[in-house]
């Protein structure tokens, strides 16, 4: 009898190209880490606060498998204000544990093994793997770049259906892109998910850092409630509470429901104090996202200009997020790229390659990091790639 060996769905899911540098990185001594998708301000006050108010009231417990009924309302609340919107807290929002966890959760409720998912790349690499992890089968559909703004290709959509072809799943702000679905695009999405019977997952987490108003657009907008869709959202981003893993799903009702008892098998329920911490970050966090938005603006400004002035660079203009991913002609092997330049001046990006299909040939910057970081890390990738032509 063979040895039991590991299942072929986890082996089939490669390692994150982000983290093998990454690991690389945390065993040297000042370096300049753009790499990770994270702002380096922390936590606002009156989050910690609410949270350590939460523990002092008794916030320890269980609570519903779909998060606080009192977080569900505020997050309604909430896209009512931003969207115009108005969404069921008791049927069509379940609180998660972090956005991985709502990518997690709504992707398994909507693939069988041996279905397949269309994904726009390129793109952060988690919703890919967490198809793999159901074993179905990713197919990613590149995005074009047309001068400095990426396309959707539609027509390599229309390709890449199959019989076994479920489900849609695009992000709006990218990761990495800073791309912003417009909603001539969100439309399209919905109506050729309505014309081939697919559901539609959008990952939103971006969407308050937009340079084009208060909100990047919602699919929410354009569906009805009987529509296939999804979305999945985060706390970390927008409030700089990435350590907290606290997120939700919205969407369909039976999705939803389905959502919330995968739930229980999996963490039973995001924690209860910072389930508090996300209601006082809804409640008061506009001033500070307003501020970050304002000083992400300055570090996009400074970025640009030094990106811009570097020797074979092509540099797409983003519309939210918080990333660079520029273009370098000539590059192939974007990961040891990377591996170089951390080796070689402290400067730790992440290779375009870890983003699928689309993204060899570039590198990702995260610009959300102070000044401090970025200016002396501009000057070094500069320097890097004048003595590499």
């Amino acid at each position: 009898m063979p040895e039991p060996q590991l299942a072929r769905s986890i082996l089939d899911v490669p390692p994150s190209g982000i983290r093998e540098l990454a690991n690389i990185a945390f065993k040297m001594d000042g370096v300049l880490k753009l790499f990770f998708g994270e702002s380096n301000l922390p936590t606002p006050q009156y989050i910690k606060d609410a949270a350590a108010r939460a523990l002092q009231d008794g916030f320890t417990f269980y609570t519903h498998n779909a998060g606080l009924p009192s977080l569900r309302q505020a997050i309604a609340e909430k896209y009512h204000e931003l969207h115009h919107i108005s969404l069921n807290p008791e049927s069509e929002i379940v609180v998660t544990a972090s956005g991985v966890q709502a990518l997690n959760v709504a992707i398994r409720c909507l693939l069988d093994p041996g279905d397949e998912a269309l994904l726009l790349t390129p793109a952060w690499p988690n919703a890919s793997a967490i198809v793999r992890l159901c074993s179905a089968e990713p197919r990613e559909i590149p995005l074009v770049l047309e001068g400095t703004r990426y396309q959707i290709d539609f027509e390599a959509l229309r390709a890449a259906i199959g019989s076994r072809t479920r489900l849609l799943v695009y992000t709006s702000p990218s990761n990495p892109l800073g791309w912003v679905a417009t909603e001539e695009d969100q439309k399209l999405l919905l109506e050729f998910c309505r014309r081939h019977r697919l559901w539609l997952l959008a990952d939103e987490v971006y969407e308050r850092l937009y340079y084009n108003g208060a909100v990047a657009p919602s699919i929410l907008r354009k569906c009805q409630r009987d529509d296939t869709v999804v979305v999945a959202q985060s706390f970390s981003k927008s409030y700089c509470m990435t350590g907290w893993r606290l997120g939700w799903v919205a969407g369909r009702s039976d999705l939803v429901q389905k959502a919330t008892e995968m739930n229980e098998f999996i963490i039973s329920h995001a924690p209860s104090m910072v389930q508090k911490a996300g209601e006082a970050a809804l409640r008061e966090g506009e001033p500070e996202i307003n501020s970050m938005v304002a000083r992400l603006r300055e570090n996009l400004a400074f970025c640009q200009s030094a990106l811009e002035s570097m020797p074979g660079v092509v540099l797409p203009r983003p519309e939210g997020a918080f990333y660079l991913f520029p273009r370098i002609n000539g590059l192939d092997d974007s990961f040891e790229f990377c591996k170089r330049l951390l080796l070689e001046t402290r400067v730790g990006l992440a290779p375009g390659a870890a983003f699928g299909k689309g993204g060899e040939g570039s590198i990702r910057i995260c610009y959300a990091a102070d000044r401090s970081v970025l200016e002396p890390a501009m000057s070094r990738l500069g320097k890097f790639l004048s003595g590499h032509k």
